[in-house]
C-alpha cells in the first residue's frame, strides 16, 4: 500500500487547487498535490499549453473583491488586473504559504478510480499510481471549448477563442466574433482596433455593465450596499444603464429579452464605445454560411475571413468524468461536494456573477473542515454528510436565469455566500483562509 493512502490528493495548481492546498495545510492535513504544468497559475499562465489566456485579458472583478481570504491583492494592482498581475498574485500566494515546494509539477493525471474500500487511486500519465482517502479535482472549467456547428459551408477560417492570443492575429482580416461572454467582448474590441473589418454576432440582447461607475469599480459599489431587494436592484440599476447606454437598438444591438442579472454579467466599457464610433458592427445570430459569406437571422449578410467562436466552455473532468456526471455542469453540493461518491470533491466549477477566488477559498475551507472532522470522528462530519446527500437549496437569489448551457447550475453569488456561511456557522467552521503569518504561527504552535 502507498504511504499516501489516507491523505488527500489535490489535482491542479491553478487558483482553485492553491486554495484547497492552503486550507489543508492550515489544518495540518496531509496531502499530495499534482500539477501537469511547470509552475502554479493554471489558465492564468499564458504560456501553458492549451490555456485560453490572451494578451488583452483582465480580471472582470475588481482587485478589491477578488483576493483570497487573508491574502488581498496588492494596492498597486490595477482596478481590474491584467493577466500577468493575476499570475504574479497566484505565484506569490503559493510562495507565501509554502505551497509551491509541495507540488508535483510536470505530472499529468491519467485517471481517478474509486476502490472497493472507499479509497481512491490516482494514476499518473507515466503509470505511477497512489492511493488516497480523498480526491479534490481542481482541473479548471475553461480548458474544453464548446464548439457549435455552423450551418452551411464556410470557406474561411473558424477557430474557438481558446486558441486566440493577440490582436496581431487579426490584422488585415475581416473578423466575426460569435458570442458575448466577457472574453468574446474583449476579443471583439481587439478586432475593432486591429481588423480590417470587425463584427460581433449575438443571438440575444444583453445588458452591458460598465467596469466603473462614478470613478469606482462597479462591483465595489454593489458590494457596499445598500442591500436592496432583487426586484428593486433590477429596476434601479437597469434604469441607470438605460440612461448611460441609451437604446441598444440604435447601435444595432438587440434589446435584452431578459431582466438585468438574469444572465452572466457582460462587464465591458469599450464595446459600446466601438459601436458608437463605427469600429465594429453588431449582428444577430447566424442563419447560415456560404463560402466567405455569413447570413444573419435578420436577413443581413457579410463577408469574413475569420470566425472566432467565443462560445464558452464545458465543465469536462477528463480525469474522473464518470464520477462527476454531466459535462456541462457537475451536480455537486455547494458546487464542491460529490453527492454520490464519498471522498470526492471539486473546486473551480461554480458558475456565478462575482469574483471567484473568495468563493474558491470558502469551498476549500469547508472541504478541509469536513475532512478534518471526518478523520477525528466528530459529529459535525456526519451532519454535513447528511446535507451533502439531501440538501438542495435555492441559490438563485430570486432570479430566473435564462435557459442556456452556461446557466445550468448557475448560482447568485450573494445567495451562495450567505447560504454557505450559514451552513459553516452551524457547524463551527470558518469560511476564509488565514494570513500567512497567522498560518505560520499556528503551525509552529502545533509543532511545539
Amino acid at each position: 500500500m502507498s504511504e499516501n493512502q489516507y491523505d488527500t490528493c489535490v489535482i491542479g495548481a491553478g487558483p482553485a487547487g492553491l486554495a484547497v492546498a492552503r486550507a489543508l495545510a492550515e489544518r495540518d492535513l496531509p496531502y499530495t498535490h499534482i500539477e501537469r504544468h511547470a509552475r502554479p497559475g493554471g489558465l492564468w499562465d499564458i504560456d501553458n499549453p492549451g490555456s485560453p489566456m490572451y494578451e488583452s485579458a483582465h480580471f472582470i472583478s475588481s482587485k478589491t473583491l477578488s483576493g483570497f481570504g487573508g491574502y488581498p491583492m496588492p494596492d498597486h494592482f490595477a482596478d481590474y488586473p491584467p493577466h500577468r498581475q493575476i499570475l504574479s498574485y497566484l505565484t506569490s500566494f503559493a510562495e507565501a504559504y509554502g505551497l509551491r515546494e509541495r507540488i508535483e509539477f510536470g505530472t499529468e493525471v491519467r485517471g481517478v478510480e474509486k476502490n472497493p474500500d472507499g479509497t481512491w487511486t490516482v494514476t499518473r500519465s507515466d503509470g505511477r499510481a497512489s492511493t488516497h482517502g480523498q480526491v479534490v479535482v481542481c482541473t479548471g472549467a475553461q480548458w474544453h471549448p464548446s464548439i457549435p456547428d455552423l450551418p452551411g459551408d464556410f470557406t474561411g477560417e473558424i477557430r474557438h477563442t481558446v486558441t486566440y492570443r493577440s490582436s496581431a492575429e487579426l490584422r488585415g482580416r475581416r473578423v466575426l466574433v460569435v458570442g458575448a461572454g466577457n472574453s468574446g467582448l474583449d476579443i471583439a474590441c481587439d478586432a475593432a482596433r486591429s481588423a480590417d473589418h470587425a463584427a460581433i454576432s449575438m443571438r440575444r440582447g444583453y445588458w452591458f455593465i460598465p467596469k466603473h461607475l462614478f470613478g469606482r469599480p462597479v462591483d465595489t459599489i454593489a458590494a457596499g450596499g445598500p442591500h436592496l431587494p432583487m426586484w428593486l436592484q433590477q429596476k434601479l440599476f437597469g434604469g441607470l444603464l438605460r440612461l448611460l447606454n441609451g437604446d441598444p437598438r440604435r447601435l444595432g444591438l438587440q434589446k435584452p429579452d431578459h431582466k438585468l442579472f438574469e444572465t452572466h454579467p457582460a462587464l465591458n466599457s469599450l464595446l459600446i464605445h466601438h459601436l458608437q464610433h463605427g469600429d465594429i458592427t453588431a449582428r444577430p445570430g447566424i442563419a447560415r454560411t456560404e463560402g466567405s459569406t455569413v447570413h444573419f437571422t435578420d436577413g443581413t449578410s457579410g463577408d469574413f475571413d475569420l470566425i472566432l467562436l467565443a462560445t464558452g466552455y464545458v465543465h469536462k473532468v477528463p480525469v474522473a468524468q464518470k464520477y462527476f456526471g454531466d459535462e456541462q455542469h457537475p451536480d455537486l453540493y455547494l458546487s464542491s461536494f460529490s453527492r454520490e461518491h464519498e471522498g470526492l470533491f471539486g473546486v473551480g466549477f461554480v458558475e456565478t456573477n462575482s469574483g471567484a477566488y473568495q468563493l474558491f477559498d470558502s469551498q476549500a475551507q469547508l472541504i478541509a473542515c469536513f475532512i478534518r472532522d471526518a478523520k477525528t470522528g466528530l459529529p459535525t462530519a456526519e451532519r454535513f454528510a447528511h446535507l451533502i446527500r439531501g440538501d438542495r437549496p435555492d441559490l438563485s437569489g430570486g432570479l430566473k436565469f435564462v435557459d442556456s448551457p452556461r446557466h445550468t447550475g448557475y448560482v447568485h453569488s450573494d445567495a451562495f455566500v450567505k447560504y454557505l456561511g450559514k451552513v459553516a456557522e452551524g457547524l463551527g467552521w470558518r469560511t476564509a483562509g488565514l494570513p500567512p503569518r497567522a498560518t505560520s504561527r499556528r503551525q509552529e504552535a502545533v509543532a511545539s
